[in-house]
């Protein structure tokens, strides 16, 4: 990946004291304005279930439109996202990627839901940017998207949220976001 994008971000112990996992820059440098992690996890609309897979679940994000992203990699959530991401093929094509939820993902970006939030301490140095999956997308590059429908419904867009470099971001350095701040809304 680092002759792709010039830059790998892997989940590690965060350097804020009870945060858990964190994410970090562990190769290259990232130049401002880039994507730097997605937000992993089955997609939910406003009008469909989700109160079982929430329940003590922090990985739960909410877009601007109330569409929820649930990013937990365990438990019931991790069963509905590979349930349903087996449930999607178009021909000999998987239509989303359930890598991330093993050891060696395929899309290594997909750690976005591991981001700490921002403190006094540590600026915020990535924000979020939600988009909807144009329809003319490669139907072969889907496989490479972290992200599936709830409900299986060609008229419904795929919801991908990116995390976006506010500034450089140096080798070594944690990734921290706002949690309260989408840039722009697609």
């Amino acid at each position: 990946m680092l002759r792709t994008l010039g830059f790998c971000v892997e989940k590690m112990a965060s350097s804020l004291l009870g945060a858990g996992t964190g994410v970090f820059v562990t190769r290259g440098r990232v130049l401002r304005g880039v994507p730097v992690a997605m937000y992993p996890g089955t997609i939910y609309q406003a009008d469909e279930p989700i109160f079982f897979q929430s329940i003590r679940n922090p990985f739960v994000f909410r877009c601007i439109d109330g569409v929820l992203i649930d990013g937990n990699d365990k438990g019931l959530s991790r069963l509905v996202f590979r349930s349903c991401s087996g449930r999607d093929r178009l021909g000999p094509f998987r239509l989303s990627d359930s890598s991330w939820l093993t050891p060696c993902p395929a899309n290594p970006l997909a750690v976005g839901q591991y981001v700490n939030n921002c403190s006094n301490e540590n600026a915020a140095n990535v924000c979020y940017q939600e988009l909807d999956v144009p329809e003319d997308f490669p139907i072969e590059l889907l496989q490479y998207l972290p992200n599936v429908n709830y409900i299986s419904n060609t008229q419904r867009r795929l919801r991908c949220v990116v995390l976006v470099s506010l500034r450089d971001i140096n080798m070594g350095e944690e990734l921290f976001s706002n949690y309260y701040t989408i840039v722009h809304d697609y």
